[in-house]
């Protein structure tokens, strides 16, 4: 496996326009991303550009969301997974399974547009991974 640069840090928050006031009027963050919606993984995202990588805003839908729980236990927010690139998922998944790791699941696509897994945090020191295959283009 072969890591790549950090993609984005993901927060949750109950409001991602909420946050957004905060990051526009406390860190003047002016480079905004729309908002879209993920169904297949219950949650609304907006991205915020800073100079050296992203901020996804994560916001559930509803209570069946995965993110509801980490919501639950931390109701104003907060960091819940940071991303690193890797050049492809499928073999990071099988070098990961074999060395022991838990893997959440099966690649699926992400708000990039590209295949992306978790990785346990009891796996990586307390910190939720999530690997994303290297977008075409920014090789």
């Amino acid at each position: 496996m072969i890591l790549g640069r950090l993609n984005h840090i993901g927060v949750a928050t109950p409001s991602n326009e909420r946050l957004i006031d905060s990051y526009r009027t406390l860190l003047r963050a002016n480079i905004i991303g729309e908002p879209f919606d993920l169904p297949a993984q219950g949650v609304k995202v907006r991205f915020i550009d800073a100079p050296n990588t992203q901020i996804e805003l994560i916001e559930p839908y509803d209570d069946s969301s995965p993110l509801a729980g980490f919501l639950r236990r931390n109701p104003a927010g907060g960091q819940h997974h940071v991303c690193f690139e890797v050049p492809d998922i499928h073999a990071v998944v099988a070098d990961l399974k074999a060395k022991g790791a838990t893997v959440l699941g099966e690649p699926r696509i992400g708000a990039h547009g590209t295949p992306i897994v978790f990785v346990h945090s009891k796996d990586m020191g307390g910190v939720l991974v999530e690997l994303m295959e290297t977008p075409r283009g920014d090789d």
